[in-house]
C-alpha cells in the first residue's frame, strides 16, 4: 500500500483553471460573455455576466504577498505550500509530484464544487463542454494516474447530449452530475435516456456534493457555526435523489447502472437503507393494495440494489468502517479530497492507519486500491 493508493475524489477548482480557458475556447456566440478573470478589491476573481464566481489563484494580490488572506484554509496551506500563483493542481508535473509525496498512484479528478454558476442553461452547457475537454486534455499526460471526471448539465437533454459527446471521445470512465441542481427531479421519464446511455456505455455516474456560497446576511456568517454548514450539505444534496433511485424503480429497471456517491458522507447510509428495507417490506406486506399503485415494479429489496449498484467514497469515516459488511464487497472507496480543506493530503497514510489499524492488510488494500481498480478498470 506504500505507493499505490487510488484516491476516488480529488479536485480541479475554479481557482486553479487557466485564466483564458473560456475566453479562448467558447463558441463565438458566447465569447463576449465568457467567464474571465478580473481584479476586484486587490484579488483576482472569476466573473461571468457581472457575477463573481470565486477567486482565481494565478495572480498574487496587489500587495505582492504570495499568500493572501484566504477565506478557506486548504490542504496546500496545511502542507506548507503557500505560493497559490503556482496553481499546483492544474500543473501536471506539480500535481503528480504531490501525488508521489502522498503515495497516491491514481486520482479521480472532479471539477469545481462551487459551481460554474451562470443561470443561462445554454452558456452553462457550453462552459461544461469547454471545461470537460480541457480536463481530459490535462489528464492525457498520465492516463493511468490522472482520471478526469467530466461534468454533465443538470437537465436531461443537456446531460444526454454531453454524455454521448464524451462517450464518443473514449477513455471516459466516469461522469459527474451535481445532483443538488437537477431539474426536473429524477422521477421524470425525461431522465430515462441518460440511464440507458450510462448502461450501454458502461460509464460510471458520480454524484458530488455542491457547496452553495453563503450570503453576508446569513445567520452563520462570520461565526464559528459557519464551519459546520457543510455537514448539512451531505443530507441536503443527496437524501431526496438517493431515495428516488429506489422509490421510482430506477435501479430496478437499470441493473447495469453504477453510481458513486462522492463526498456524501457514508456513515448515514446504513440507517437509511435499513429504513428503506423496512418500508419495502411494508409495501409487500400489503401487496394487493400496493400492486394497484405500481408497487409490483419494486421487487428487489433496496439494500440488495444498494450492494449491487451503489458505491461511496470516504476520507475518514469510522462509522462506515465499523459497518463494512453492510456496504458489500468492493463498494467502499477511499479518497484524499486533494487539495480541499477536508483533505487528508499529504498525510493520507496517517489517516488510513488511524481508521484502519484493526483491519486486515487485505481489507486495507481493498478499500484503498482494489475496489477502485475493479470499478474503473485499472489493472
Amino acid at each position: 500500500m506504500a505507493n499505490d493508493l487510488i484516491s476516488c475524489d480529488d479536485h480541479m477548482d475554479l481557482g486553479q483553471l487557466p485564466a483564458d480557458l473560456w475566453t479562448t475556447r467558447l463558441p463565438a456566440e458566447f465569447r463576449d460573455r465568457a467567464p474571465h478573470v478580473e481584479e476586484r478589491d486587490g484579488q483576482a476573481v472569476w466573473v461571468c455576466d457581472g457575477k463573481v464566481w470565486g477567486r482565481w489563484d494565478g495572480k498574487a494580490p496587489a500587495t505582492g504577498n504570495a499568500r493572501p488572506v484566504k477565506p478557506i484554509y486548504n490542504a496546500l496551506d496545511r502542507a506548507g505550500i503557500h505560493d497559490n500563483s503556482a496553481r499546483r493542481p492544474a500543473n501536471a508535473e506539480l500535481r503528480l509530484a504531490d501525488m508521489d509525496r502522498d503515495g497516491v498512484q491514481t486520482q479521480l479528478i472532479f471539477g469545481p464544487i462551487f459551481q460554474i454558476s451562470t443561470d443561462d442553461p445554454m452558456l452553462r452547457a457550453a462552459c461544461y463542454r469547454v471545461f470537460n475537454d480541457w480536463l481530459l486534455e490535462f489528464c492525457s499526460v498520465a492516463r493511468t494516474r490522472l482520471i478526469g471526471v467530466p461534468m454533465l448539465p443538470e437537465n436531461p437533454q443537456g446531460a444526454v447530449a454531453e454524455m454521448k459527446r464524451l462517450a464518443a471521445k473514449g477513455d471516459v470512465r466516469q461522469v459527474n452530475l451535481m445532483i443538488a441542481n437537477v431539474n426536473p427531479k429524477l422521477d421524470d421519464p425525461a431522465w430515462e435516456p441518460l440511464w440507458n446511455e450510462l448502461e450501454s456505455t458502461g460509464i460510471v455516474l458520480a454524484w458530488h456534493i455542491t457547496v452553495f456560497v453563503g450570503k453576508p446576511g446569513d445567520r452563520t456568517a462570520g461565526k464559528a457555526a459557519s464551519v459546520f454548514e457543510n455537514t448539512k450539505f451531505f443530507l441536503g444534496n443527496f437524501l431526496e435523489p438517493f431515495v428516488d433511485l429506489f422509490a421510482w424503480g430506477i435501479l430496478e429497471r437499470h441493473p447495469k447502472l453504477r453510481i458513486v456517491m462522492a463526498e456524501a458522507g457514508t456513515g448515514w447510509l446504513p440507517w437509511l437503507m435499513q429504513e428503506l428495507d423496512y418500508r419495502h417490506w411494508r409495501l409487500w406486506e400489503a401487496k394487493e393494495f400496493w400492486a394497484e399503485k405500481g408497487g409490483k415494479a419494486l421487487v428487489s429489496k433496496p439494500s440488495e440494489l444498494f450492494r449491487r449498484q451503489i458505491y461511496a467514497t470516504f476520507q475518514e469515516d469510522y462509522v462506515a468502517l465499523s459497518l463494512l459488511p453492510f456496504f458489500g464487497e468492493g463498494h467502499l472507496l477511499w479518497a484524499s479530497d486533494y487539495p480541499h480543506p477536508d483533505s487528508v493530503w499529504p498525510h493520507s497514510h496517517d489517516a488510513i492507519e488511524r481508521q484502519m489499524r484493526s483491519l486486515t492488510p487485505q481489507m486495507r488494500r481493498a478499500l484503498t486500491h482494489d475496489n477502485a481498480a475493479a470499478l474503473y478498470g485499472l489493472a
